[in-house]
């Protein structure tokens, strides 16, 4: 279990800019200490639990220290390939659901670090999905890939602009996958141990 914390990892597990971390940590609300002969900062987990606690912040992802999936998709088969490949390492929890309402709802509630979202939902399509996510201002950190069997080439950059950060054609390339998900939510490859 990680002590000790950088301030890109406290703003990650707070989901807030590292920038913001680093005002807290210089007005003294977050405690911490200063690498001798350097000017790097560190927080010490007790009071990085601290912080989070006084501020709201749900302390469950530093418990777990799982990266947070959201899958949404109406086709059971792919949930339960994307959970099976993604839970198997230990380093993600998921959660999924079949809509587009449901979709919106869990990234209020769950706040997960990546979407997977299918493009093709029976609600509502992805893109619309893609574009309530990114007009509320509290889940820009989401990382979105969006999947489809059924999206021409021309339709992608429309993805892009409503706020995907990747799109990957079904069936998927497993591999590919995981390397999106390490370049999306900043990990090695070999970190992601899946």
């Amino acid at each position: 279990m990680k002590t000790v914390f950088t301030t890109g990892e406290a703003a990650r597990i707070c989901k807030v800019s590292q920038q913001t971390i680093i005002r807290c940590f210089d007005s003294g609300q977050l405690r911490g200490f200063r690498v001798p002969g350097s000017k790097f900062r560190r927080i010490p987990r007790e009071a990085l639990i601290r912080f989070m606690r006084e501020h709201g912040i749900p302390t469950d992802a530093l418990e777990s220290g799982k990266r947070r999936v959201l899958i949404v998709d109406d086709d059971p088969g792919i949930v339960e390939l994307l959970t099976d490949v993604l839970t198997e390492g230990g380093k993600f929890e998921c959660r999924a659901v079949n809509n587009g309402f449901e979709a919106g709802k869990q990234a209020n509630e769950y706040h997960p670090d990546l979407i997977i979202l299918d493009i093709m939902l029976p609600d509502i399509n992805g893109k619309a999905v893609c574009e309530a996510i990114r007009r509320d201002p509290n889940l820009t950190d989401i990382k979105i890939i969006c999947i489809s069997g059924m999206v021409e080439e021309d339709k992608i950059s429309e993805l892009t602009a409503a706020g995907a950060d990747s799109f990957m054609h079904k069936p998927l390339d497993i591999d590919a996958l995981k390397t999106k998900i390490a370049e999306l939510l900043d990990m090695s490859y070999e970190e992601m141990a899946i």
